[in-house]
């Protein structure tokens, strides 16, 4: 069961919105890899916005990810594309529905 999980706010700097985009879309296959992050979600909040929800089983998972492939390739990118730092806020989930098996 999905116990915590990370949502990362993500603000464009002027012109790089379309580099967002593509780092989060090909985001996934460097996530797909992780075998503890079961659920991950790249997402757009505004046009300058984006944003990243994960979850997993446990805090073990969460920081496996937190020092993963996804975070260090963003980390390196992140002053080339990002207006300020990403906001990384935990999160605990108190409940959760999933009708896709």
């Amino acid at each position: 069961m999905v116990k915590c999980g990370l949502f990362v706010r993500l603000e464009a700097k002027p012109g790089k919105e379309q580099a967002v985009a593509d780092f989060l879309a090909a985001g996934l296959e460097m996530t797909n890899r992780e075998a503890a992050t079961p659920i991950w979600f790249a997402i757009k909040l505004s046009p300058t916005t984006f944003g990243v929800f994960d979850a997993f089983v446990n805090e073990d998972g969460r920081q496996a990810h937190l020092n993963g492939d996804m975070a260090k390739a963003l980390m390196a990118r992140a002053s080339e594309m990002l207006a300020t730092p990403p906001s990384v806020e935990p999160i605990d989930v108190l409940a959760m529905k999933n009708n896709l098996t």
